[in-house]
């Protein structure tokens, strides 16, 4: 994989109309899916309970109305027009709007932030507007109140949860509605036992395809999609041709008075099952990285919608025409189905649930993954099932969960009507928090007037507020699952926050000052030895208590000490040529290092082996550049005795130093070079081949020399293994969240990625008690 072409601009914005309508046909199999299949349970909701189907088709007409004018308002308007052209540079989703917020107003909880990352290209791409009066002053009212960073940190946090409550429900709901047209075929009392026991069955199915990666089965899902829009949109355009060629009347919002006016608060009420039309509309906004706005839009304007449209009205126009309602499945999709095509439709219908709930699995691994990789989410091991495409991952831990609790719903409830619920609730919550982010990003971020965004948040806002009131109203039937999920996963991920957060400020607090790194030598018994010492630290200034408390125990360190921090910032991706900040602590002949690499939310970090090359070349370029009186691309004044310098990976170095290890194959082949070797024959031999010109200085030679014979008698990785705990006198509340919460997390999730890559014989833990 290419693991570094993924930092660059996005292509895609450039391409051509053939590749933008071949992105919109991939698009819909992977972000339409779950949206397409809502025809098969948003009438059967709706008339679950609340209203009933009559005479009069009041209700029939004024459902449909309510559902066309739902689709053309939140998934049409708001988020085709609006909400999908604020990508964090191509990346969408709820955290990618936080991210971008982070950007803009510094109110990232991100606690090793520097300067230097506001340098990074990513954060200057789109910094160039400068915000009103109004503006302004609500971006220094929240960078001053940390109350409100961390209201900001919850909502991203809650619509985090929804989405994960939602990875659950979804493939509930659509398995579920789906196998349901089995019960045409069967007896009232028996289809309940088949049914559960079929949709459990490709549940399980489902979840087990997983880990081959969405790549070795995508080229069906787009077939699938197209073929079910297909169909649904030609058995629609039958039913309103031969039941009832009037219907399109009741798109009129005449309709949608004369429905609330009847019903009241049964109607209300049934705005729950409603709702549901719009599933699968937050898909468009969170699989943005993957495709392109362009062809999200032109997938969505003529394809999807007048699909789905026609398929509601289709729906209707049959219901106008039969009253007698024989059982309560008879208002559902397949009623509507000629009866010849029942079963094909059937069988096409359970391959497009299956689509569609691939789709939000994979957008739940993805969110977990930013979450992750921004500190709001325990570790979590995170496979990369495709080569071309960065964004297809699997999350084995994550996706046995959901299928666990997927299961339990499904034979918990039994049911559509508590299932859709559930799910309608965890659908408008994450529209909510997108449409409050939104209204914070038309200030602070597109700088556009203030009225713009009052005007956005009470349109929309009102909008989902009344579905959201109508859907929280059933919390005792089915709507408190998502609740509950959602404060499980919310008290979880906030523990690991504050817990990590807590954890790097005894860090700061602690830290040894530089100094008191001059003061060793060996009249104190400290000694040498040779090889590269990489101390992990999440500092980035200072030396770590971890380092002292090791020198305390073992009175020595290598020839070369490297303080590595690998540190995420609120951007999707790091170029390459910005990947590294390297620094020298210290005087020169203490060879003491500072490297940071960097990486975005969505980036892949390197394996071992290149890492070390990196880090490694990194350094010498460092030393070169140091030497020759370069200015740097970017410096940040961070400590005194400290000044650091952007280095890019050795794929950027056009004209830097290469290494070249063993075989004796270059890592990269340039023009002339001079070879600076080892004398000696060690295990590993090691070369640095450096650019002919301009001359270099003696004492640079001799500092990439002892490099290079450092590197050659190899690595040591020194992790902190920290054990954290609540100080005496702590709140009740802060000791169960740190001594039980974050220390459960911490002992049952996996360790950081780097340090599981790391050869075991050459990593050695120093333990410690933090008490925070």
């Amino acid at each position: 994989m290419d693991i570094e072409s993924w930092g660059r601009q996005n292509p895609i914005k450039k391409e051509s109309w053939r590749t933008v309508i071949a992105l919109a046909y991939q698009s819909l199999g992977v972000v339409y899916g779950d949206l397409s299949t809502s025809p098969l349970y948003v009438y059967k909701s709706t008339f679950a309970e609340d209203i009933q189907h009559s005479e009069s088709n009041d209700e029939i007409f004024g459902v449909l109305s309510f559902v066309f004018w739902t689709l053309t308002l939140i998934p049409l308007l708001k988020y085709v027009f609006i909400v999908l052209r604020a990508d964090d540079n191509g990346e969408g989703g709820t955290f990618a709007l936080y991210s971008l917020l982070c950007r803009y107003t510094r109110v990232s909880t991100l606690p090793n932030g520097q300067l230097a990352d506001e340098d990074l290209y990513e954060y200057k791409n789109d910094r160039k507007l400068s915000a009103d009066r109004i503006g302004m002053s609500l971006k220094s009212t929240l960078e001053k109140h940390r109350f409100l960073k961390k209201i900001l940190l919850i909502l991203a946090l809650i619509g985090t949860c929804m989405v994960i409550g939602d990875g659950v429900l979804t493939p509930a709901i659509s398995v579920f509605s789906a196998v349901s047209g089995l019960e045409l075929s069967m007896a009232k009392h028996h289809h309940q036992y088949v049914e559960v026991p079929v949709a459990c069955v490709i549940l399980v199915f489902l979840f087990f395809l997983q880990h081959y990666g969405t790549h070795r089965l995508g080229f069906l899902f787009a077939p699938i999609v197209i073929t079910w829009l297909l169909c649904i949109s030609a058995i629609g355009v039958y039913n309103i041709i031969h039941w009832n060629p009037h219907v399109y009347q009741a798109l009129s919002p005449y309709y949608m008075y004369k429905f609330l006016k009847k019903t009241q608060r049964g109607g209300w009420m049934s705005l729950g099952g409603i709702l549901l039309c719009i599933t699968g509309s937050e898909a468009m906004f969170a699989d943005l990285g993957h495709f392109s706005q362009l062809s999200i839009k032109i997938a969505f304007t003529f394809v999807v919608y007048p699909s789905l449209i026609l398929a509601y009205m289709g729906q209707a126009a049959y219901l106008s025409k039969h009253h007698v309602i024989a059982s309560d499945y008879h208002i559902g999709f397949y009623v509507s189905v000629p009866e010849k095509l029942r079963y094909p439709v059937l069988a096409i219908a359970i391959l497009a649930a299956v689509v569609g709930s691939q789709a939000i699995i994979t957008g739940t691994f993805s969110i977990i993954k930013q979450c992750s990789a921004l500190g709001c989410f325990p570790r979590v091991k995170i496979v990369h099932t495709s080569s071309k495409i960065h964004g297809q991952i699997y999350i084995p831990e994550v996706n046995w969960t959901l299928m666990v609790l997927c299961l339990a719903v499904t034979i918990g409830f039994r049911d559509t009507k508590h299932i859709s619920n559930a799910s309608g609730l965890a659908v408008i919550t994450v529209m909510l928090v997108t449409t409050c982010f939104m209204s914070l990003v038309i200030v602070l971020c597109w700088h556009k007037n203030v009225l713009f965004a009052i005007c956005f948040i009470l349109f929309f806002g009102s909008i989902e507020a009344l579905y959201f009131s109508a859907s929280l109203i059933k919390f005792l039937e089915g709507a408190w699952v998502p609740i509950v999920l959602s404060f499980i996963f919310l008290a979880v991920m906030y523990s690991w926050h504050y817990g990590t957060l807590k954890k790097y400020e005894f860090d700061v607090e602690n830290k040894i000052p530089i100094n008191w790194l001059l003061t060793l030598s060996p009249n104190l018994g400290i000694t040498r030895v040779r090889g590269i010492g990489l101390i992990h630290t999440e500092l980035v200034t200072g030396i770590p208590a971890i380092f002292s408390h090791f020198i305390t125990n073992l009175p020595a360190f290598h020839q070369v000490l490297v303080f590595l921090c690998i540190k995420s910032v609120p951007v999707p991706h790091v170029r390459p040529e910005e990947r590294f900040l390297v620094g020298r602590i210290g005087p020169k002949e203490y060879r003491v290092y500072r490297c940071i690499a960097r990486y975005g939310y969505r980036d892949i970090h390197m394996d071992d082996v290149e890492f070390e090359k990196d880090l490694v070349c990194s350094i010498a370029e460092f030393i070169r550049s140091e030497g020759r009186g370069q200015s740097f691309e970017a410096v940040e004044d961070i400590d005194a005795n400290e000044r650091l310098t952007v280095i890019g990976t050795t794929s950027t170095h056009i004209d830097g130093i290469r290494i070249c290890e063993d075989n004796g194959e270059l890592t990269h082949v340039d023009t002339e070079m001079i070879e600076i070797s080892s004398p000696e024959l060690p295990r590993k031999r090691v070369r640095f081949l450096v650019p002919e010109s301009p001359e270099m200085d003696l004492s640079v030679r001799e500092e990439l020399q002892e490099l290079m014979e450092a590197r050659e008698a190899g690595m040591a990785f020194i992790l902190g293994h920290c054990y954290v705990r609540a100080k005496s006198g702590s709140s009740l509340i802060k000791k169960l969240v740190i001594n039980i919460g974050y220390d459960f997390l911490r002992r049952n999730c996996r360790g950081p990625t780097y340090a599981l890559s790391f050869p075991q014989a050459s990593t050695l833990e120093v333990g410690m008690i933090y008490h925070v």
